[in-house]
């Protein structure tokens, strides 16, 4: 990847080698765990494919990501975050939440990804307001899973516990967005149709209690 600022300067260098177009977003969907191409292309709706093939490149000759054999069945190829590429998960909630507050209302041509709410959920949750039972809470948004696992004060997302879920929320990205940074309450959100619930009221509301995402003007 070639020096496009020549300044020296940590942020100038940072730039060089995560600036280009969607760089940082496939570096965002690695921290969730490693990935096929064809997940990537899913998870980045919109990639060209020569594109998404071009960056792979320059992040892999720059050591932040890196081919491997998969685990599971089925095998083939993903792609996996280096040491020096998860280095990056901190820098990334933090702008992310930095640019949520300038984001707005959700428009009918934005793409919703699993991974970025996946981050949302790290770089929000607030361990002091869990309690000492393991809870287990299912979201389901836009045709798309994720479960989330709290125990002992941690937060493990993506998780693969079997445990039957205390809670299961199924809303529109915006909509939960909206529950999490506290600029719509449970009421209205269900009201409008737009949110449901499998467990109680109050389960509902430790949950929203435990992470807190950025308003947004």
């Amino acid at each position: 990847m070639s020096r496009g600022y020549h300044q020296f300067c940590g942020l100038a260098r940072a730039l060089d080698l995560i600036g280009s177009r969607w760089a940082l977003l496939i570096v965002r969907d690695l921290l969730t765990g490693p990935k096929r191409f064809s997940e990537l292309q899913d998870g980045l709706s919109g990639v060209p494919t020569n594109v998404l093939t071009a960056r792979l490149r320059e992040l892999e000759d720059e050591g932040i990501v890196m081919r491997r054999a998969h685990e599971r069945p089925g095998g083939g190829v993903v792609y996996d975050l280096t040491d020096f590429g998860r280095e990056l998960e901190q820098p990334i909630m933090a702008l992310g939440f930095w640019g949520a507050r300038a984001m707005g209302p959700m428009h009918p041509d934005d793409h919703f990804s699993v991974d970025s709410l996946t981050l949302a959920l790290r770089g929000s949750f607030r361990p002091e307001h869990a309690d000492a039972r393991p809870r287990v809470y299912d979201f389901k948004v836009e045709d798309r899973s994720l479960r989330a696992r709290v125990a002992d004060g941690r937060l493990v997302v993506p998780s693969d516990s079997t445990d039957e879920p205390d809670l299961v929320v199924e809303a529109d990205a915006d909509v939960l967005a909206g529950l999490f940074s506290g600029q719509l309450t449970l009421d209205v959100a269900r009201k409008s149709g737009r949110l449901q619930l499998r467990g109680t009221k109050a389960e509902a509301a430790r949950l929203l209690d435990m992470f807190r995402f950025p308003s947004y003007a």
